[in-house]
C-alpha cells in the first residue's frame, strides 16, 4: 500500500506546486511508516536540495515578506503602592526613600496594518491601561506609540507610529477560511521576538469561551502562548487573516501551548478598525430584545420538537425588534444563517453587528417556521441617573463587560457616581453591578432604561459588590 502523504507534504504541494506529494515523500527521511521498495530514502536526515529538479519549497520566501509587519508591543503602567503607613506624613519624612509607585511591564505582539499611515494593529488586552507604550520593530528601532482607540468586548485596539520605512499585510478575507487550511502565527512569545509557528485551523466560529468578550473566533494548533496576543495569523500567501488573542490551557495560559489557540477573524478586526479611525470607539446595534434558554418543558409547550435557539421574552417599545415584527414567545434558531443555541448565542451575533445592518432571524412562531428582517439601531452608551429617577441622580449606568455576560452576569454596571450626589448619599458606588431593582430583573441597559418607564414608589436594587453583594434602597 501506497503511504499516505505527510501533512507537511500536503501542505508545500498545496501551497506551492509543481511537483507531486508522491514525489516529496519519495525523498523524505526518517518516516513513520515503511517506504515501498521502488522508493529510494536519503540516508542523511536532512532534506535534499531539490526534488524532481525543483527546489524544495519552504515557507521561507512569504515569512521574509510578512515578518517585518509584525512588531513587539512593549507596555509600562505606574501603579500607585498602597501602604496605609504612608499616607500619614511624618513616616513620609522618616522614610522618603520607600517608593510609593512601581511600575508593570508588559509585552506583547502588534501588527502594521497600514505602513502609510503607521497603524499598528494589536489587542486591547495588550495596551489596557498603559501609561506608554513603546513598539520595537523587526529592524531593531523603538518608537512611541499613539493611542488611537481600543474596543474591550472585542479586543481590539489600534495604535499609531512614525511613519517611515515600514512593512504592513494585507489583510485577507478571514471568512474564506475552512477547518484544514493551513496558517502561520507570528509574534513574540515569552519574549522570543519574531517566532513562527505552524499548523491548520481547526474550527472558524468558535465561541461559549468563559471569560472572553464577543466571541468568533479562528481556533488553531499553531502555538500561541503568552507574548503571541496581537501578533499575525497568516495564510500560505501572507495574507492577514486572524489577530492571535488567547490560548486555551486548563491549567493557565502560563502553563504553555496545548494546541488549543484562539484568534479574531481580519473581517471583524477590520469592521473595529475602520470605527475606530472614524470615531475612536466601536458603536454596536441593537435588536432592543430580552431572551432567555429554552427548557424541555418550554420547548414542549411551544410545539418545538429541540430545546435550541433563543426566547423572546420582551420586546422594548420603538426597538427595531419591534419595527420589525418580532413578538414575545418567538424562538430566534439562526440568525444571518449563523445557528443559535441559546440566549447569549443570539445576543453574541447581534454585537457582531455595525449599526445599521440587516439581522436576517430565523424564527419558530407557534411551531410555525417565519423569516425575519431587523435593522439594527444604535445602542446607547451611558445612561444618567437623572433621566430615569431622581433617587439615581449623580450615577452613570453602562452595559456589562461582555466578559461578565458570558460568564452568565445580567444587568448593568455603575460606572461613576458623583461624590454628595443622592445616588451616592443612599450608598450606590461606583463598579456596583445591578441585577435587579423593584420591577424585576433585566438583561442591559436598554432594558434597564425600560423598567423606568413608569417610577416606583419604593427603589430597591439588588447589587453585586466585589464577592459578596445584597440590596440598596434608594432614597
Amino acid at each position: 500500500m501506497r503511504p499516505l502523504p505527510t501533512l507537511l507534504t500536503l501542505a508545500l504541494a498545496a501551497a506551492f506546486g509543481g511537483f507531486t506529494a508522491t514525489a516529496i515523500n519519495a525523498h523524505l527521511d526518517n518516516r513513520a511508516e515503511a517506504a515501498p521498495a521502488a522508493y529510494t530514502i536519503p540516508t542523511t536526515a536532512a532534506l535534499p536540495a531539490a526534488v524532481a529538479g525543483q527546489a524544495v519549497p519552504s515557507l521561507a520566501p512569504m515569512l521574509e515578506r510578512v515578518m517585518p509587519a509584525v512588531v513587539s508591543v512593549n507596555t509600562k503602567q505606574v501603579v500607585r503602592v498602597r501602604n496605609p503607613y504612608f499616607n500619614d506624613p511624618f513616616f513620609r519624612r522618616l522614610f522618603p526613600e520607600v517608593p510609593q509607585e512601581r511600575i508593570n511591564e508588559s509585552l506583547g505582539s502588534g501588527v502594521i496594518i497600514d505602513a502609510a499611515e503607521g497603524l499598528v494593529l494589536t489587542n486591547h488586552h495588550v495596551i489596557d491601561n498603559a501609561d506608554d507604550v513603546q513598539v520595537t520593530l523587526a529592524d531593531g528601532r523603538t518608537v512611541k506609540a499613539e493611542f488611537i482607540g481600543s474596543d474591550a468586548d472585542t479586543d481590539v485596539a489600534l495604535i499609531r507610529i512614525p511613519t517611515g520605512n515600514l512593512t504592513e499585510i494585507k489583510l485577507g478575507d478571514s471568512a474564506q477560511l475552512r477547518v484544514g487550511d493551513f496558517v502561520v502565527a507570528i509574534g513574540n512569545p515569552f519574549g522570543f521576538s519574531q517566532t513562527v509557528t505552524s499548523g491548520i485551523v481547526s474550527a472558524v466560529g468558535r465561541s461559549g469561551i468563559r471569560g472572553l468578550g464577543y466571541q468568533n473566533f479562528i481556533q488553531t494548533d499553531a502555538s500561541i502562548n503568552p507574548g503571541n496576543s496581537g501578533g499575525a495569523l497568516v495564510n500560505l500567501q501572507g495574507q492577514l487573516v486572524g489577530i492571535n488573542t488567547a490560548s486555551f490551557n486548563p491549567q493557565g495560559s502560563m502553563a504553555g501551548n496545548i494546541g488549543l489557540g484562539l484568534a479574531i477573524p481580519s473581517n471583524l478586526a477590520r469592521d473595529v478598525v475602520d470605527q475606530l479611525v472614524k470615531h475612536g470607539v466601536v458603536v454596536r446595534g441593537t435588536l432592543g430584545i430580552e431572551a432567555q434558554n429554552l427548557t424541555q418543558q418550554i420547548a414542549q409547550g411551544l410545539g418545538l420538537t429541540e430545546t435550541r435557539g433563543a426566547l423572546v421574552t420582551r420586546v422594548l417599545a420603538g426597538s427595531s425588534a419591534a419595527a420589525a415584527g418580532l413578538k414575545p414567545g418567538d424562538v430566534v434558531v439562526s440568525a444571518n444563517g449563523q445557528r443559535v443555541d441559546s440566549a447569549q448565542a443570539l445576543h453574541n451575533v447581534e454585537g457582531l453587528q455595525p449599526v445599521g445592518s440587516t439581522l436576517t432571524l430565523d424564527v419558530r412562531r407557534e411551531g410555525k417556521p417565519l423569516q425575519i428582517k431587523a435593522t439594527l439601531k444604535e445602542q446607547a452608551r451611558a445612561v444618567t441617573g437623572e433621566s430615569l429617577d431622581p433617587r439615581l441622580g449623580g450615577a452613570t449606568f453602562v452595559d456589562l463587560p461582555e466578559s461578565l455576560r458570558q460568564a452568565g452576569v445580567s444587568g448593568v454596571l455603575v460606572s461613576d457616581v458623583k461624590r454628595g450626589s443622592r445616588a451616592a448619599a443612599s450608598g450606590l458606588a461606583q463598579g456596583d453591578v445591578i441585577t435587579a431593582a423593584t420591577a424585576g430583573e433585566f438583561a442591559d441597559l436598554a432594558s434597564w432604561r425600560a423598567n423606568f418607564q413608569q417610577r416606583p414608589a419604593q427603589l430597591v436594587l439588588r447589587i453585586i459588590r466585589g464577592n459578596g453583594g445584597g440590596q440598596l434602597v434608594m432614597h
